[in-house]
């Protein structure tokens, strides 16, 4: 049964911020000084910072280092509380949300809402596919895939047969974009440069590693040039990409694609990991299915107003991943810069003196894209500037470092990313057991 409606003590603008991501964590941060209460909902106790979580996901960089505690960001923002909870329903007018955590309920109501729930994982209606490759949204799937990829490589030390070596030590990865790109390039330094020497049965150059995608390049938002320069460097390190390969089927025991002309190829390898697509949090849905004339795409993004209100609702604002807006891309610096923009009008709005326009059109600046490719190597594209190689990879360590939450993380998390990469070591290389690891294991040792 749910609690009455909470909200703070005192006659304040109640702010709801659902998510704790970039932008709802600029949101808030955003209103720190504003004559508000800000009440965040997350399902997560921790704030993730998802352009480093394919770090964790190769052993670069430590998990505590990318998720810090949501209650540790917050301390020190006196205007801030946090509920841990998934939020289950909104309900636009009535003014309230529903957070639940394990059958515990509470009913939140707000004067203004952002929501800041980002994406999930699409498999374009092939949902099954989840279950053998899955995608790398959260810290559990960071840390899940990462068991994968080093339990095969402990169980191809075991194995007697070729062929089942063969299968084991090959990594699959749909999905060229910069999150393809980035795990493909360190998983073939893991394999190829820091577990060199470290198996007796085989060695580094046993371990094939494939790059899929549907698209005619590597890298599309970058352009053909950085693509094709991406696309080489991969090769280079060992990765194999296959491009204009439309994924068909995905099994426990391969990956099954169709070329342009129709032929039909199947690679045999235990690890898969899918990075091809995302659909936007349910969430927009939900909220676009009470306000007239508003639609959410087959993506699940929401058609917002200008200034990223939902129609006529004027106190409800949709930022980041789930928004269709001026075909702005799902760019972490889109969410973080909305979710300013939201804070800042209704900062405007609670303000008697603020001469602010509180229906501000959301101005987007583009600061550019980057993406590493492996050690050394990366590009980046800001404006019609085009960057290959060490530059790029500087850059992305300076621009990624400076957004990390909390000096501590950032400390931390740049001197062992420094001391990973300049040596063959990697510190984080736990087999920890998530629950589809240790059922494949049962399910591997039962053959």
């Amino acid at each position: 049964m749910a609690n009455s409606a909470y909200r703070p003590a005192g006659d304040r603008h109640h702010v709801v911020v659902i998510g704790a991501g970039l932008g709802g964590l600029s949101a808030v941060q955003k209103l720190k000084n504003a004559d508000v209460d800000v009440t965040v909902i997350d399902k997560k106790n921790h704030h993730l910072f998802q352009p480093m979580l394919y770090q964790v996901t190769t052993g670069l960089i430590s998990a505590s280092d990318v998720a810090p505690s949501i209650r540790q960001l917050l301390d020190g923002q006196d205007n801030a509380d946090f509920i841990n909870g998934e939020v289950t329903d909104i309900d636009v007018n009535g003014q309230t949300v529903t957070a639940n955590l394990a059958g515990t309920e509470r009913v939140v109501s707000y004067d203004s809402l952002i929501v800041a729930a980002g994406s999930n994982q699409s498999y374009f209606g092939n949902d099954h596919f989840a279950e053998f490759a899955p995608g790398m949204k959260t810290l559990d799937d960071a840390l899940e895939i990462r068991s994968t990829i080093l339990t095969a490589f402990e169980k191809a030390e075991m194995t007697d047969d070729p062929a089942e070596r063969e299968r084991l030590l090959t990594f699959i990865i749909v999905g060229a974009g910069p999150t393809g790109v980035e795990l493909a390039g360190q998983v073939a330094e893991l394999a190829h440069r820091t577990l060199t020497k470290k198996y007796s049965q085989f060695g580094p150059e046993a371990a094939k590693i494939y790059l899929l995608d549907g698209a005619p390049q590597v890298l599309p938002p970058f352009g053909k040039r950085l693509g094709r320069k991406a696309q080489r460097t991969l090769e280079k390190a060992g990765v194999t990409v296959r491009l204009n390969a439309m994924v068909s089927n995905v099994d426990d025991n391969s990956v099954t694609y169709k070329t342009k002309d129709g032929n039909e190829t199947t690679i045999e390898g235990f690890t898969k990991i899918w990075s091809a697509g995302v659909a936007a949090s349910p969430l927009g849905k939900l909220i676009a299915d009470q306000v007239d004339g508003v639609e959410a795409d087959r993506g699940g993004r929401v058609a917002v107003n200008e200034d990223l209100t939902v129609g006529d609702k004027d106190n409800v604002y949709i930022i980041g991943d789930m928004i269709n807006l001026n075909k702005l891309p799902g760019l972490a610096q889109v969410a973080m810069q909305g979710g300013a923009h939201a804070a800042k009008l209704i900062a405007a709005k609670t303000d008697e003196e603020s001469t602010a326009d509180e229906k501000e059109p959301f101005d987007y600046f583009d600061k550019g894209t980057m993406a590493i490719i492996n050690r050394f190597n990366a590009v980046a594209k800001i404006g019609k500037t085009e960057l290959h190689g060490l530059i790029p990879w500087l850059m992305w360590l300076g621009v990624h470092g400076a957004y990390l939450s909390g000096i501590r993380n950032r400390a931390f998390a740049v001197a062992e990313w420094m001391i990973n990469v300049f040596s063959s070591h990697r510190g984080n290389l736990e087999i920890t057991q998530q629950q589809r690891v240790a059922r494949r294991a049962l399910d591997y040792d039962a053959k």
